[in-house]
């Protein structure tokens, strides 16, 4: 593992060298500056929904494991 801390060292800077350095990379920056706002609102509707999504998992097995426990 000791072998790979220089080459990933110097691909890691190479990576921030080309964010800040070339204009593709500045333009990335920017459309992630631009969208970052949007993030905790969509964020926050993903999280609702998953919530959702296990409340109606969570009415199923316990649907489940009534039928079961009739079924003894």
């Amino acid at each position: 593992m000791r072998k790979l801390y220089v080459p990933l060292t110097l691909l890691g800077l190479g990576g921030i060298g080309w964010l800040f350095l070339t204009e593709r990379g500045r333009e990335a920056l920017r459309w992630i500056g631009e969208k970052l706002p949007l993030g905790p609102g969509r964020l926050l509707e993903w999280n609702e929904a998953a919530q959702r999504e296990l409340d109606r998992i969570q009415i199923a097995l316990n649907r489940v494991a009534e039928a079961l426990e009739a079924a003894r």
